[in-house]
């Protein structure tokens, strides 16, 4: 007889053995009620100091949105702003965009002072120069002519309030950095003039600096900055045109492939529900088959791995990895690397391993796991509503993320007008080559008022706006409410889910017990009676979630730092709380599914579902996992044939419809946004059956607690689940 069958398991432990550990230690079994038939109707508000806390955070919150709003100006992140404080693009600017730098080598020389602003005059411009210029040619062609010369001074870049055709002395206004000594061909990079000689050096490796462009630039730069300067700096703006670079071709791609992207997501939608499907019907073959596969696809994925490995080591093509490929998104540079296909041969052998003993350790319980699976997709086939329910809570998490993004970015461009005045020292330093002391100036940067004190004959020049430090404070609790929110959504739909799939199981007729409209009803109950629960289960999680966001920050501040024991520390902690986090996730399910059944609060729910976990542990690791593990696998494989399927499709290697394939720079771009979209689509529907699962987990353990299939105790169970553990309900004489 199969292993689905009424058999004595040899060597395994009896149902009664494995039933219940021991009772004094993980409380009392719950004893029977005649009364019990359900969810509990008669039921009074919980955990209501945590629900008025809630509140009181949610008020503040607002609070904290309202200040933001009213003094914030978003506009002040995206464009850039001049030395008056006025943003370029913006009101009577709205013709000039772009920000153009008198002396950019003045910022060069600020280094790690840069964050106090660039100590040069800034106008924005309706457009970056496209040639070089340098005010001597004009004082020169006006020495030489006698007069002014409007042409020339057409040219050049000044102040608003400046018009240098009307006269004065060029090398006056150039003084007074009225107008602009200099300037270069400029390309605009985030709304600034940055001179494109960085963008050439990408471009062609250095060619065009041998141009008299270059030269200008590259001749001031070697006057006023040291060499190591200079090479950072082209480095940087060289990295930084690069990426500019990628994800213009990347923005590209969406655009070209948006249809095909939606139309791949709504197929993956109907894989996910039409898996669903069989899986009620044919649950014990999809569940058979979907293990095989796996296990197919695995061994095949590890045998095409290592006979690439083994063909492109024979050729002695042997490349080597370097750094100019680290970042390359040209995956069939990698493809050509023996080096890839050995790592890609030994992840799937070792997963393919694992996969297989625990498989051959697991197959007597898997039975039972897929009576359970069974069971819940008989429960979602009675109330197929509840497919469409992850839609709420998506949509509520949606608006959670818009609300705290907004606010985020408001409170972020809070800060009043910082305006400083140009100070120049003088410092005596020693040069490299000999002894001698060589005195040079250094500008500092003193803060000053406009028009006042005594900078009054000196330029005081708008700088930024600086955020006041109580926005670092407004920035970390509007962090803490994001997560306490967005667990707050999570938990409210874990537990109107479960109140529903709850009102299923325990209706001993399924077809005529059942309430009418149970997702509705469950709902009402966890909005009615248990925001309190929700928000202590919520807050808990989301405490953790900031710690581990702490931590992650310094360890990103740490990442450079010799102190190894610092580090070392970091990474224990976030270890730790990692899985802390899993560990309440896990006891916050299970209490809200207590919760949603009986009505209690949050510690004494969270204490009856551990308690009755723990006097069910074995069934509990093997069952109840075994079916999550089903579940997981099945979300992989959805996942996997959409994105193998898109992989060839955006590859041009399906012959159907050829002419309809998108020409993209990087075909793993759409098929990257297709495996994301599709896993997420995947887990919202197998979530649905995970949640119906655990709470039918959860009242089968109860049921087997309560009842003892007599006559004045019935279980509660399905058929199926009796016969193979062995249960029955005796009929009354």
């Amino acid at each position: 007889m199969g292993c689905c069958g009424n058999k004595d398991d040899e060597g395994e432990p009896t149902d009664e053995e494995i039933e219940m550990v021991d009772s004094k230690e993980y409380g009392t079994p719950h004893q029977y009620d005649p009364t019990f038939k359900g969810p509990i109707h008669n039921r009074s508000c919980t955990d209501i100091i945590c629900c008025i806390l809630f509140i009181i955070f949610i008020i503040g919150s607002v609070a904290v949105s309202i200040l933001g709003y009213s003094r914030g100006d978003p506009y002040r992140l995206i464009h850039p702003t001049d030395s008056s404080g006025k943003i370029c693009g913006i009101g009577e600017l709205k013709d000039k965009p772009y920000l153009f730098f008198f002396d950019l080598l003045q910022c060069a020389r600020m280094g790690p002072n840069i964050i106090n602003g660039c100590p040069t005059p800034q106008v924005c411009v309706e457009q970056c120069p496209n040639s070089s210029y340098v005010f001597l040619q004009t004082v020169a062609k006006e020495k030489f002519l006698g007069g002014i010369d409007k042409t020339a001074r057409a040219k050049m870049i000044c102040k608003y309030n400046v018009n240098a055709t009307d006269g004065g002395d060029v090398t006056e206004l150039v003084k007074k950095e009225d107008c602009a000594a200099y300037y270069v061909p400029s390309s605009p990079v985030v709304g600034r003039c940055v001179p494109s000689i960085f963008k050439d050096i990408l471009d062609d490796m250095g060619s065009k600096l041998n141009t008299s462009d270059g030269m200008v630039l590259v001749n001031a730069l070697n006057e006023s900055i040291t060499g190591n300067m200079l090479n950072n700096g082209t480095r940087f703006l060289a990295e930084f045109y690069k990426f500019k670079e990628y994800g213009e071709l990347i923005f590209r791609d969406v655009s070209s492939s948006w249809y095909f992207i939606l139309i791949g997501l709504f197929i993956a939608m109907l894989i996910s529900l039409l898996w669903i499907i069989l899986m009620r019907w044919l649950v014990g073959v999809m569940v058979w088959l979907t293990l095989v596969l796996f296990v197919g696809l695995f061994s095949f994925g590890t045998y095409y791995c290592y006979s690439q490995y083994y063909k492109l080591k024979g050729m002695n093509t042997e490349k080597e990895f370097g750094l100019s490929h680290a970042f390359t998104f040209n995956f069939s540079y990698y493809l050509t690397l023996y080096q890839t296909w050995l790592a890609f041969g030994c992840t799937s052998a070792t997963l393919l391993i694992i996969f297989v003993i625990v498989l051959l350790f697991l197959i007597p319980r898997i039975c039972i796991a897929i009576q359970l699976i069974k069971e819940g997709s008989r429960a979602i086939g009675t109330m197929s509503y509840t497919l469409l329910w992850p839609i709420i809570p998506f949509v509520l998490q949606v608006l959670v993320v818009i609300y705290w993004g907004s606010t985020a970015i408001y409170l972020a461009s809070i800060g009043d007008a910082e305006y400083y005045t140009n100070t120049t020292t003088n410092e005596t330093v020693n040069t490299a080559v000999t002894s001698n002391e060589v005195v040079q100036s250094v500008v500092e940067r003193i803060p000053c008022s406009p028009g006042g004190g005594d900078t009054a004959a000196k330029v005081c020049e708008f700088v930024k706006y600086g955020g006041s430090r109580y926005t670092v404070y407004l920035q970390f609790y509007m962090l803490f409410m994001f997560f306490w929110m967005m667990n707050f959504v999570i938990a409210l739909g874990q537990m109107t889910l479960a109140g529903a799939f709850a009102s299923y199981y325990w209706a001993f007729d399924k077809s005529k017990d059942i309430p009418s409209a149970p997702l509705a009803s469950s709902f009402y109950r966890a909005i009615r009676y248990h925001l309190g629960t929700l928000a202590f289960g919520s807050v808990l999680i989301a405490i953790v979630q900031l710690i581990r966001s702490v931590l992650e920050y310094l360890s990103r501040k740490l990442k450079g730092s010799e102190n190894k024991v610092a580090r070392f520390i970091v990474k224990c902690l976030s270890c730790c709380f990692w899985c802390l986090e899993k560990i309440l996730k896990f006891i916050n399910k299970n209490a809200y599914i207590m919760t949603a059944i009986y009505g209690r609060n949050f510690c004494s729910a969270a204490k009856d579902g551990f308690f009755l976990i723990m006097r069910n542990i074995v069934r509990t690791f093997v069952l109840d996992k075994v079916a999550d593990f089903i579940m997981f696998i099945s979300k992989l494989m959805v996942t996997g044939a959409i994105g193998i399927a898109a992989y060839y499709w955006f590859n041009s290697k399906i012959n159907i419809l050829p002419n309809f394939v998108p020409d993209l720079n990087y075909s793993l771009v759409p098929v990257v946004i297709l495996l994301i979209g599709t896993f997420l689509i995947a887990t919202s529907f197998f979530n649905v059956f995970s949640m119906a699962v655990d709470t039918l987990f959860l009242c089968f353990l109860e049921d087997l607690e309560r009842n003892d299939g007599s006559p004045d105790k019935p279980y509660f169970m399905s058929t199926d689940l009796k016969k193979i553990l062995k249960k029955s309900n005796k009929k009354p004489k």
